[in-house]
């Protein structure tokens, strides 16, 4: 199957894969801070590294996710590499909505997080599935699960 049949059929690489790539990332970012982000541009989204606060430990909590900018915001999707349970990292910020972002071109700052419903969710909707980087087609990803994919805006509380 070649590169382009995958991505029209929807085709998402094993599950073991996708850890191992999430694995990686953080051991990069461990290693080399903020330069393994990168910067949203045309056509692509960029990383952000996220820190919440455990909703049962009440420790920080790190994860990499992939943004598109919104004003002065961010949008996100609440996926766990299109499995079916929410991320961890989604569940610890309906439980604590306050946390930090870094990012390649806004440092570090703190943000309060909400999920996006109506017609601004299906705006940034739209945002969000007009970048391609390569994994193919969201709505199909979305299709196969068995709730809606949460839009996720995160507002800075202070200023970058």
């Amino acid at each position: 199957m070649s590169t382009d049949e995958k991505h029209r059929s929807g085709w998402l690489p094993p599950r073991w894969f996708i850890r191992a790539a999430w694995w990686l990332h953080r051991r990069l970012y461990a290693a080399g801070g903020a330069r393994f982000l990168r910067r949203p541009r045309d056509g692509r989204a960029g990383m952000l590294r996220l820190t919440t606060v455990g909703r049962r430990t009440g420790q920080e909590r790190s994860v990499i996710v992939s943004y598109v900018p919104d004003g002065t915001g961010y949008a996100t999707l609440a996926m766990n590499g299109w499995a079916e349970p929410a991320p961890a990292w989604w569940l610890n910020l309906q439980a604590h909505p306050e946390a930090r972002v870094e990012t390649v071109e806004g440092g570090v700052h703190q943000v309060r997080t909400r999920e996006a419903v109506g017609a601004e969710r299906d705006r940034l909707w739209v945002l969000l599935t007009a970048v391609d980087d390569g994994w193919g087609d969201l709505n199909d990803y979305a299709a196969r699960r068995s709730h809606p994919t949460p839009v996720v805006v995160l507002e800075p509380t202070e200023p970058a």
